[in-house]
């Protein structure tokens, strides 16, 4: 009698998965980043032009694309392997944030976002990858 139901059963808690995962079920853990206001009003002091656009564009090739994508969507190949959301710099949330704050973020890290103020110690190189991402904005 027991095994009647282990099909069924089976079945109701595979198809749940399975319509769960159709309807956005999300994996990555959310959760607010606050920026303390001394960082979130920070001004970049790099400018915007084709030189620090290139100088980020090349770093983020090389710390940023493999969690964020080769278009900052939030798709790089190893995004599924993070227990946090890694962001989708299009986006006009993440676009409405400060340079700050990006900056801040970006040098600061949490989780599963590394801390690149080792990795990147120049800070004028960290702010020209805030510059690169203010590229990603649709």
């Amino acid at each position: 009698m027991k095994r009647r139901f282990l099909k069924p059963l089976a079945v109701a808690l595979g198809g749940s998965f399975f319509v769960s995962m159709l309807f956005g079920f999300n994996v990555f853990q959310k959760k607010p980043w606050p920026v303390p206001d001394k960082d979130k009003n920070m001004k970049n002091p790099v400018a915007a032009d084709a030189t620090s656009i290139a100088d980020g564009k090349s770093l983020y090739a090389t710390h940023c694309k493999s969690c964020h994508g080769a278009k900052g969507l939030g798709d790089g190949n190893k995004a599924a392997q993070l227990k946090t959301e890694p962001g989708n710099f299009s986006t006009a949330d993440f676009q409405s944030q400060t340079d700050g704050a990006l900056f801040y973020k970006t040098s600061e890290g949490r989780d599963d976002m590394p801390n690149f103020k080792k990795k990147i110690p120049d800070a004028d190189e960290r702010w020209a990858l805030v510059n690169y991402m203010r590229t990603f904005k649709k």
